[in-house]
C-alpha cells in the first residue's frame, strides 16, 4: 500500500465523478478507477439514470480486472435498483482491493456494500479524501439523511448590495463569465425554484442555456439531454400560459393554493401542478420539499426576488447562499439583495464564508448560515408574494 499513489488514484476518481455532475442525478455522481500493477486498466463515472454505475463502466473498460484495486468515490452499492449491485460485479471480476472515499448514506447500502466485500475476502479501506467526496454529493447526502436535498440560493448584486434598479431593471449586473457559472449551477441542479413575481417581472425561462456552459462536447451533450425541473411558487396561478418558464423541453411544476382552480389555458400548457396548504405567512414550503424529495431532487437552486429569498433564509430553509458581486454601484434607490425586516443588530443573520473567488470581473461568494442561526428556525411557512 502506497499512500501517495492511493491519493493520486482517488484524486483521479474524484475528477471522473465531477465529470458526471450534470447528468447522473438522481443518482450520486461517482468516479471509479481500476489499477493493476501500478497502471490504470479501466475507469468510469456514473451514467445517466438507468445506465451503468461508475464501477460497471470501469470494469467494462478494463475487460479483465482480476487482482485489481478499485478506487471509488462512494461505497459500492449492494442492493438492486435500476441496475444490479456493484459489489457483485466487483467480486465477479476478481477485484482484490477496494479503496472507497466515503460510505453510502443511502439506508439501503449504509456500510453493507463494504461489509460484503470484506466478508468475501477483499481488502477494504474507507475514508481516503472523504471530505472532498462528500462535498461532491452534498445534495444526495442531505436527501438521504434528512429527507430534503441541498437548497442553495443564487443571488447577484452590485458592490453596494443592490440587485435591480427601482424600476426592476436588472440585466445585466454581472458579466458573461458569472452568467456562464450560473448556467453550470442550473445544469447541476435537479430543480430551480422561483416565485411568480419573478416570472411576471422578468419572464425568465430558468432553463439551461447549454451553449453558455463552456463545457467540452461530451459533458455538454449530457447536460443538454437533462434539464432541471422548474418550480414556480404561484399561490393564485398568475403565471401566463405564454410565459417562457412554461416553454421549451424543461418540465415545469406550478405550486398553488389548494383552493385555487387551474385555468384552462394553464392546464393546456403542459405544466404540472401541485397544491399546497396555506400557512400563516403564505404557502407552506415543507410539503413542497417533501414532493421534491419524492421526485428524488438532490440539488435545489433558488433563483428568486429578495422577498422569497429573505423569507426562506429566515425560515431556515437555505443551506447556502451563492452571491455574485459585480464591481458596480446602483445607488440607494435600487432594490436590496434580500428583504429582511430587521430592526436591531442583535437580529442580524450570521453567515460563515466557505469560498470567495473571482469569476471574470465579478466575485463569487459562497456562504452558509451559521449553525446557531439555523437552530430552531425552520418552520416551513414562507411568504410567497414577490
Amino acid at each position: 500500500m502506497d499512500p501517495v499513489f492511493d491519493t493520486r488514484m482517488m484524486a483521479r476518481a474524484l475528477a471522473l465523478a465531477r465529470s458526471a455532475r450534470y447528468s447522473a442525478m438522481p443518482n450520486p455522481h461517482v468516479g471509479c478507477v481500476l489499477v493493476r500493477g501500478g497502471e490504470i486498466i479501466g475507469e468510469g463515472s456514473t451514467r445517466p439514470a438507468g445506465g451503468n454505475h461508475a464501477e460497471i463502466e470501469a470494469l467494462q473498460a478494463a475487460g479483465d480486472a482480476a487482482g485489481a484495486t478499485a478506487y471509488v468515490t462512494l461505497e459500492p452499492c449492494s442492493h438492486h435498483g435500476r441496475t444490479g449491485p456493484c459489489v457483485d460485479a466487483l467480486l465477479a471480476a476478481g477485484v482484490r482491493r477496494v479503496v472507497a472515499a466515503t460510505s453510502d448514506p443511502n439506508p439501503q447500502v449504509a456500510g453493507q456494500g463494504l461489509q460484503r466485500l470484506r466478508d468475501a475476502g477483499v481488502e477494504v479501506h474507507c475514508g481516503l479524501l472523504e471530505g472532498e467526496a462528500r462535498a461532491l454529493i452534498a445534495g444526495f447526502i442531505a436527501r438521504m439523511t434528512r429527507g430534503r436535498g441541498r437548497v442553495r440560493a443564487k443571488l447577484a448584486m452590485s458592490l453596494d448590495g443592490r440587485t435591480a434598479m427601482a424600476s426592476g431593471e436588472s440585466q445585466w449586473i454581472t458579466g458573461p463569465a458569472a452568467r456562464a457559472d450560473v448556467q453550470r449551477l442550473r445544469a447541476a441542479s435537479c430543480a430551480v425554484l422561483t416565485g411568480s413575481g419573478t416570472v411576471l417581472t422578468d419572464d425568465c425561462a430558468l432553463s439551461v442555456r447549454v451553449g453558455e456552459l463552456g463545457l467540452e462536447a461530451p459533458a455538454a451533450q449530457l447536460a443538454a439531454a437533462r434539464q432541471p425541473l422548474r418550480v414556480v411558487l404561484d399561490s393564485t396561478l398568475r403565471t401566463p400560459a405564454a410565459a417562457r418558464v412554461l416553454a421549451g423541453a424543461a418540465p415545469t411544476l406550478l405550486c398553488h393554493r389548494r383552493d385555487v382552480a387551474i385555468p384552462a389555458d394553464l392546464a393546456a400548457s403542459g405544466a404540472q401542478f401541485h397544491a399546497l396548504e396555506q400557512g400563516d405567512h403564505g404557502l407552506r414550503l415543507a410539503p413542497l420539499f417533501d414532493e421534491l424529495t419524492r421526485r428524488q431532487c438532490n440539488e435545489i437552486l433558488v433563483e428568486s426576488g429578495p422577498r422569497l429569498a429573505g423569507a426562506m433564509l429566515q425560515a431556515g430553509l437555505l443551506d447556502e447562499l451563492i452571491i455574485y458581486m459585480a464591481p458596480a454601484l446602483l445607488g440607494d434607490r435600487a432594490r436590496p439583495l434580500l428583504s429582511l425586516p430587521l430592526d436591531a443588530m442583535a437580529q442580524k443573520v450570521p453567515l460563515t464564508l466557505r469560498d470567495v473567488r473571482q469569476v471574470g470581473n465579478d466575485l463569487r461568494i459562497s456562504a452558509v448560515p451559521a449553525a446557531d442561526a439555523q437552530a430552531g428556525a425552520e418552520t416551513g411557512d414562507v411568504c410567497l408574494q414577490e
